[in-house]
Formats: structure tokens, sequence, C-alpha cells
């Protein structure tokens, strides 16, 4: 008889190997399968009582949380490489976030993976802000030598670009080279060193921005108060009291050439 195993997911490397190893067992991996299941309207047109009902007792306390307005946006923002309103706006916030720890930072760093959501036109919940940054990533403020910034830049356009600050302008090619780069309207200097705000995911090295490893002076307050998503709420709440939108636009800050 000759047993199927279907796995749902990824396989750890390490157990694929026991189960290879191993001649007592009277299972044979044949395949793997992963898949992707869409939750959409189409699961609301049989919905189930039960289900409904539990959900029904938590609905007043979740939207108690989810359902305030902390401000608004000018226009619908999505994030997309190699440049985005909504991709610029984060990054920008990271900067305006140095003033609470009375940092200045040269230029702000946010990653494209790490938005999981676009925002509406119009005015914008807690909710929404927790959809486009889920994690529990923190604010952190850090300093690269002129040649590591350089190496953070080129690694950025290996990967079709990142979210950047206002005063980033970068010029790449279709195949991931970085051509130009200047901060503040100056090339950046190898003999210098530059202040980042950025998330202390990124700062860690990760998502093969490997240059933020030799990092220095790093401030990365590690409470709740000061997750990514509470100092974008702060942003909109900021806005907000003087009776503004938030709105920015795709102005050139990453640039694809030849």
């Amino acid at each position: 008889m000759r047993h199927t195993i279907l796995l749902k997911g990824a396989m750890p490397l390490a157990a694929l190997l026991l189960l290879a190893a191993s001649c007592h067992t009277p299972y044979h991996l044949t395949s793997i399968e992963r898949s992707r299941i869409l939750i959409d309207s189409r699961y609301d047109a049989h919905p189930d009582a039960a289900a409904a009902a539990f959900i029904k007792s938590y609905e007043h306390t979740v939207d108690s949380l989810m359902k305030p307005v902390v401000g608004c946006t000018a226009a619908p923002m999505m994030a997309h490489k190699p440049e985005s309103n909504l991709s610029n706006l984060l990054a920008d916030i990271l900067v305006w976030g140095g003033e609470a720890f009375d940092e200045k930072p040269d230029l702000g760093i946010y990653n494209m993976g790490g938005i999981r959501a676009a925002l509406p036109q119009g005015d914008i919940t807690y909710g929404d802000v927790l959809n486009v940054a889920p994690f529990e990533n923190h604010i952190c403020f850090l300093t690269l030598s002129g040649e590591k910034t350089l190496q953070l830049f080129r690694e950025m356009a290996a990967r079709g670009g990142e979210g950047v600050s206002h005063s980033v302008r970068m010029v790449i090619t279709k195949d991931g080279t970085l051509k130009k780069v200047t901060v503040n309207g100056a090339p950046v200097d190898p003999q210098r060193s530059y202040r980042i705000a950025t998330l202390d995911y990124l700062a860690q090295g990760n998502d093969g921005l490997t240059a933020f490893k030799s990092k220095t002076d790093a401030v990365s307050p590690d409470d709740e108060a000061h997750d990514v998503r509470y100092i974008i709420v702060d942003y909109f709440k900021h806005l907000k009291a003087q009776g503004k939108a938030a709105e920015t636009k795709v102005e050139g800050r990453v640039t694809v050439e030849p």
C-alpha cells in the first residue's frame, strides 16, 4: 500500500531529511502542496449562524477599538515599487517621528514588503492603520558611515526600490543597479555619516538590507507606545488637529532608467 502525505505550507528542511533518512516508517513522502485561500464576499452568501452569534458578542468591543477616526487622506494611497504615495508618506512619517526623540534623521526608509494594505480617500480609522502596519515593529534611529549608506542604497536598488523619505533621490536601472543617489540634494559622501530613521526589523539587516548590520548609535524604544503603527496614528492626529489631510505624491524619489 502506498501512503500519501499532503502538506499545506512549507515543511522544514530538517523534517524532510528525517523523513527521508528513516528506514522504519511505513510512510513515503510523494508530494508537497501548498495553497492560499482567498477569503472574500463569496463566503457571505451562506453565513454560519453559530459563528455569527459567537462573533456578535465581540463586535462592540472590536468596533470601539478599530473604528475611531484618527485623521483623513486627500486621495487614495497604495504601495508599489519603485515609488508610491503611501510608501513616501510612511517614510516621511518615520522622519517626522524623530521629533519626539530629539532626532533629526537625514533620511527615512520604510520597506515596501511591510506595507500590507492601502489607505482609502477620506476618513482613516485606527483599523485602517493597523491593516497597513500590522506588525509589532518599532521605530529605530541609527547611524551608518557614508560607505555603508551607499551599500544600503545599492541593496535597495537591487530590490527595485523601497520607501524613502523626501530628502532622497535615487536613480536605478531595470536590472537593479544604482546609478545615482543624493540626500538633501548632495551626493552621498563616503567620508561622512548619516542618521537614518527606519523600522527595527530593517535595522537588524532583514529584507536584504544587510548594510544596516553595521549600524552604530541605535535608538529603538521597545515599549508598545513606540510601535510604528502608533507613530502613524499620532501623525494623522497631528494633521487632524490642524484641519489638514495627509497627502503625498510620487515625485521622483526613486526613478528607473534603462
